[in-house]
């Protein structure tokens, strides 16, 4: 463990390691705080905290299982000519969900919640959001782990950056998931980054491997106009209040 500390290049691993984990978490907090929404106010917290712990127990045990996560890579099945193996098979069923989703999260943001005969729906359970949960972050942990392992030999160095950037989005997950609770258009933004990866995990599941800079540049600069339109709609109010 000491010569580990004391090699320059073992520090270096981590903080690229770190960062790439904590970039890669992104979509995860967005859909948490999403999922969260769901919920009554007094458990969103406890939703979004249970659902980061529950992923950090995740991607430790895929940590720990290395020799079974290189085995996902090896094809399973054969269809319509093309080999599929395990980890194709789950980032698809991960991307259809998601677009499945997202869909109907948009639909609800849009037409409203209420059913046609004018009830408004059952809140969503504790239970059931922390299970969604648990079952993306699967998905979303398979990148997050395969990146770990071919950037590291070294599990203690996998371990720290994934530990760090759990950190990272516990400590986020709260300010992400009640701002986006509090504009509908930066909700909206947040569902359209779902579907966009929900699109991107069912074509790298066939093979069409879609860098994720491409989703995320795509994100920012949409979050980045949508900044400077809340700006601006705050100058208003602003202006409008102190008008005599």
């Amino acid at each position: 463990m000491l010569d580990l500390l004391a090699d320059p290049q073992v520090w270096a691993s981590l903080l690229t390691l770190t960062a790439l984990e904590i970039v890669l978490g992104i979509d995860n907090i967005i859909f948490i705080s999403i999922m969260a929404a769901k919920l009554p106010a007094h458990q969103q917290d406890k939703a979004r905290k249970v659902g980061l712990a529950l992923a950090l127990i995740t991607r430790l045990m895929l940590l720990a299982s290395i020799a079974w996560v290189a085995t996902l890579t090896q094809p399973l099945i054969t269809l319509l000519g093309m080999e599929f193996s395990g980890r194709d098979l789950i980032l698809i069923g991960g991307g259809l969900f998601l677009l499945a989703k997202g869909t109907i999260e948009i639909h609800h943001t849009v037409e409203g919640e209420e059913d046609e005969g004018g009830v408004a729906p059952k809140v969503a359970s504790f239970g059931g959001v922390v299970v969604q949960i648990m079952i993306l972050d699967i998905v979303f942990s398979l990148d997050s782990v395969i990146t770990a392992v071919g950037m590291s030999n070294h599990l203690p160095v996998m371990v720290t950056a994934v530990v760090i950037a759990m950190a990272v989005m516990l400590f986020a997950s709260g300010p992400v998931g009640d701002f986006v609770n509090r504009h509908t258009t930066v909700k909206m933004l947040a569902l359209s980054f779902l579907l966009l990866v929900g699109v991107a995990l069912v074509a790298d599941g066939l093979g069409f491997h879609i860098p994720k800079g491409y989703l995320y540049f795509a994100i920012a600069f949409s979050a980045l106009v949508e900044a400077l339109n809340l700006m601006a709609s705050a100058r208003r109010k602003r202006r409008r209040a102190e008008a005599p």
